[in-house]
């Protein structure tokens, strides 16, 4: 599967992260159906090449929302995961929403938080952000275990929050603000 090199935004040990260019659309599809047994039912990516277009076209052109690729470094740069802040605003609030996936092939090995932490960081630096917001469904076991990992703190829980595959779910909402971000780095 070709992998697609662009300027990587920030790098860690192991991944980097990068924004989605339309040429990804193959192997993020790939990636996509591959995974589908560990998405369901939480997540529903593009498993179609149409789909992603629309999707990567919208994370692309709107500027409120910023889309991310996680880059396995040791695997030639493939798409181990994604992360996309959603709902950027900016005025007093500077905030975001966030959500993420990570692919079968690379899910439980720590990559998705080592690109979590990256996306957090940039976020908070060059994009000027103060807060990200993550909203989980509770029995997505997880993704409230990356979230609490990467030094989100539980903020409330909201029923009825977001219309995902046919129903109204409920939602914890996790919440990060660059104060605690600074606080992990000097201590």
């Amino acid at each position: 599967m070709p992998h697609h090199t662009s300027r990587q935004l920030a790098e860690g040990p192991r991944v980097g992260i990068r924004h989605f260019t339309r040429a990804d659309g193959a192997e993020f599809v790939a990636r996509a159906r591959e995974s589908t047994e560990l998405h369901r039912p939480w997540l529903f990516p593009p498993r179609t090449g149409e789909a992603y277009a629309a999707y990567a076209g919208r994370l692309i052109d709107d500027p409120t929302k910023a889309g991310f690729l996680v880059c396995d470094r040791g695997d030639g740069g493939a798409i181990a995961g994604f992360i996309n802040i959603n709902n950027i605003v900016g005025g007093a609030f500077q905030s975001g929403a966030l959500g993420y996936g990570a692919f079968a092939h690379a899910a439980g090995r720590g990559l998705m938080r080592e690109g979590l932490d990256l996306v957090v960081r940039y976020a908070f630096g060059p994009m000027r952000l103060h807060r990200l917001e993550i909203n989980v469904q509770p029995g997505n076991a997880a993704s409230i275990a990356l979230a609490r990992a990467c030094g989100f703190r539980l903020e409330g829980y909201s029923p009825d929050m977001l219309y995902i595959d046919g129903a109204w779910r409920d939602h914890e909402r996790w919440a990060i603000t660059a104060e605690m971000v600074k606080e992990t780095v000097d201590e």
